[in-house]
């Protein structure tokens, strides 16, 4: 009897850590995202997008419409960036970014600001 109940009191505890810690991550996951967003939206950089440049807002806007589409694949602000701020879905190219005198990916940009965002204390 008293394995039954073990067996059962482990299964319980299974299934609450499946159904449980994916709703954290899941709100951890929109925080970060927003805040990629605010970074993006704030930020006096320039992006590069198939040779084309374009400021923050109207980066913003496509990066928007693709994180709208892309929202049903995304599971992580990893995610957030690999399908939208990586590169071109159409021509393949990276994008980049000018920003404080030099240009990177900026795809590497944002993991950059991903990493800090997640070092700050709460």
């Amino acid at each position: 009897m008293q394995r039954l109940f073990l067996r059962h009191h482990i299964a319980f505890l299974l299934i609450a850590a499946t159904v449980l810690v994916p709703m954290e991550s899941q709100a951890d996951t929109e925080i970060e995202i927003k805040h990629l967003i605010e970074y993006i939206d704030n930020s006096k950089c320039t992006f590069i997008r198939n040779g084309k440049e374009y400021n923050t807002k109207e980066a913003l806007v496509h990066i928007q419409n693709k994180y709208e589409y892309t929202k049903r694949w995304i599971k992580s602000a990893e995610d957030f960036i690999k399908y939208t701020v990586t590169k071109s879905s159409m021509s393949g190219r990276p994008y980049t970014i000018r920003c404080d005198g030099r240009e990177i990916l900026s795809a590497e940009w944002l993991s950059e600001e991903l990493k800090r965002f997640r070092k700050k204390p709460e």
